[in-house]
């Protein structure tokens, strides 16, 4: 990959993506009710941009239920499959960024935390003709916030990390795609994200467009 602007543009998934993170608070609140806990909204905010299996681990931690890791694990994913197997909300101007990024004939992919499983329906829905590859969080010995799943993708791609833009939503997220040496652009959900050199904060993918991300990477 050559000439100037991104190499690739990468996108996390769960509240960058899609607006899921309603969608984990429910099935998390469920799992917990089954493990004789309760969750809210704070204990959420403790795992977001995490791997499935820290969420379990918490959850055991909090309840001390003699419940499987793998038990509680399967629950979570089998609640997530069936919602995300229904519905598949988009986050405001997702569909029209891949589009334009489509279009324009730009690489992108997908890197997310969340399993294979759950990457799957949102492919199926969101369109696979927008991305080139994905990488899910099963799929790496080492899952965000270090940063080998950008560092995957990209030498998936060939594209070169420091040419490639990520779209991140959790402080988790942020901090993989910049120890990967990617350009950054945060768009805070759940949690703040304040800005920082070489990274770029906005309220909404609806204020990324091709342009701007080109102007990212000289």
């Amino acid at each position: 990959m050559t000439g100037g602007g991104p190499h690739a543009v990468l996108f996390d998934m769960d509240g960058l993506l899609i607006d899921s993170e309603s969608v984990w608070l429910e099935v998390e609140s469920e799992v917990m009710a089954w493990l004789g806990g309760e969750w809210s909204p704070a204990h959420q905010e403790r795992l977001v941009g995490g791997s499935l299996y820290l969420a379990v681990d918490y959850m055991l931690e909090l309840t001390g239920a003699d419940a499987p890791r793998e038990e509680v694990g399967r629950r979570m994913l089998d609640g997530m499959a069936e919602r995300l197997g229904a519905c598949v909300p988009l986050m405001p101007g997702a569909k029209d960024l891949l589009a334009e990024l489509r279009a324009a004939g730009m690489t992108t992919a997908l890197v997310s935390s969340s399993h294979r499983r759950l990457i799957e329906p949102v492919l199926d829905a969101v369109g696979r003709e927008h991305f080139a590859l994905s990488v899910a969080g099963d799929e790496v010995a080492r899952t965000k916030p270090h940063p080998e799943p950008y560092l995957t993708a990209a030498a998936r791609l060939g594209a070169d990390p420091a040419r490639c833009v990520v779209l991140e939503d959790s402080p988790n997220g942020v901090a993989a795609a910049e120890a990967a040496g990617c350009v950054t652009v945060a768009v805070p959900g759940l949690l703040p994200i304040p800005p920082a050199p070489g990274r770029t904060v906005v309220a909404s993918l609806r204020e990324v467009d091709l342009e701007r991300l080109r102007s990212l990477v000289a």
